[in-house]
């Protein structure tokens, strides 16, 4: 049987470098994104370059109903997913009073409510064949608060919560759900979220591919959760043992 991925967020950044993980071990894509151009473009070179089956799919994933629409659509070209990458996200970066509470709105629903009605709908099927393995994307701050990326670092923390309480949940059905914490990463997303002069982004940045190659050996591991960078674990690890009144000064000059 054909394996198949489907990686939300592909066309840039770390998604783009996932697709292209998954495509070089031959497995076949179902590409989700906004930019249907795009999406053509990428699922065109893709299938070109490594001879697999390359599926698109373009959706604004902050409506409502959109993650049924996708599995809707995997059902009707009769595919099963074994890897499902939740990869899309988006950030609204700054002191909490000024920054736009419909940009908050559009990313709790994209990183907390798609990325869990994704699982409710695509994890049954992957019990079912005793086979899946799901990679959920999740941040440094889904290990600590984060001032000045309070409500970002929330759904981040959430999005590794519920990973960890789904997987444990699924011990022994042949089903892992993977958390990736990168920490600052050259993408479009850091660009996008205007944070591309902030000290955390001048100092400590990874290259996406190299962060597509450490989610991707962890998924295929099962692992419950990993942390991209010796940095970045130093990171995490230090914000576990300083108490918030030195961590939070840290975070907030980082993030400035």
């Amino acid at each position: 049987m054909s394996k198949y991925a489907l990686i939300t967020g592909t066309t840039s950044s770390i998604g783009k470098a996932l697709a292209e993980k998954f495509a070089r071990e031959k497995i076949n894509l179902i590409l989700v994104s906004r930019d249907i151009k795009k999406l053509n473009q990428q699922a065109d070179s893709l299938s070109n370059q490594y001879g697999i089956q390359v599926h698109v799919i373009p959706a604004d994933l902050a409506k409502a109903q959109t993650a049924l629409m996708i599995y809707e659509k995997v059902k009707q070209l009769s595919i099963r997913v074994q890897y499902l990458v939740n990869n899309a996200g988006l950030n609204e970066w700054g002191n909490f009073l000024d920054t736009d509470f419909e940009k908050e709105i559009e990313m709790i629903k994209v990183h907390v409510i798609f990325t869990t009605e994704m699982m409710k709908l695509f994890i049954p099927d992957m019990v079912e064949s005793k086979y899946g393995r799901v990679l959920n994307l999740g941040s440094t701050g889904s290990h600590m608060p984060v001032p000045n990326d309070s409500v970002y670092a929330a759904t981040k923390a959430y999005i590794l919560s519920v990973s960890k309480g789904i997987g444990a949940e699924l011990k022994g059905a042949g089903v892992t759900i993977t958390t990736l914490c990168p920490g600052a990463t050259r993408t479009e997303f850091a660009h996008k979220a205007g944070m591309e002069q902030t000290l955390l982004f001048r100092m400590f940045v990874m290259d996406s591919e190299i962060v597509a190659n450490v989610g991707y050996k962890a998924l295929m591991r099962g692992k419950t959760s990993v942390i991209a960078g010796i940095y970045n674990k130093l990171l995490v690890l230090t914000s576990k043992l300083l108490p918030d009144f030195i961590l939070n000064p840290i975070t907030r000059i980082m993030l400035k």
